[in-house]
């Protein structure tokens, strides 16, 4: 049996434009604040409530990083998939602190912009790639000796 699973799935809107930067070793990363809202009724009261989480999520993948910095804003929903890590670091007064993020990387990370146009850019380039492999599909590759 498999040790232990680490996987999150957060379904949300952004809450502040994303924040781009570059790490001392030149790789992109991007910063979102994502928010995640339950909403029931309360059952003595009848009275409607909501509960919302705010998640910080940091993105490693440079080509996810680029399609952010171009296309999500505030208010953009979105899918994510990550996972949770726990990072120490220090503040100005020396004091160690921990910060708590869902991090997406190239492997096992996924984010999808589920606002209309944020997607229709998805939609674009999943239609550019489809083209590309169908003209591939079309090339005769009898000459290839495998």
């Amino acid at each position: 049996m498999a040790g232990s699973v680490n996987k999150v799935i957060i379904v949300g809107n952004l809450g502040a434009d994303p924040e781009t930067r570059n790490l001392p070793s030149g790789q992109q990363v991007a910063n979102l604040r994502v928010a995640t809202s339950e909403r029931w009724t309360d059952r003595s009261t009848g009275e409607k409530r909501e509960r919302s989480e705010w998640h910080t999520v940091s993105v490693f993948d440079p080509r996810t990083v680029e399609y952010i910095s171009q296309y999500l804003r505030k208010g953009d929903r979105v899918y994510i998939e990550g996972k949770v890590q726990t990072r120490k670091w220090q503040d100005q007064n020396a004091a160690d602190r921990y910060t708590t993020e869902v991090v997406v990387n190239s492997i096992g990370g996924q984010l999808v912009a589920l606002s209309r146009h944020a997607s229709d850019h998805s939609a674009e380039k999943a239609n550019k790639n489809s083209r590309d492999r169908t003209a591939l599909n079309d090339y005769d590759f009898g000459d290839v000796p495998f």
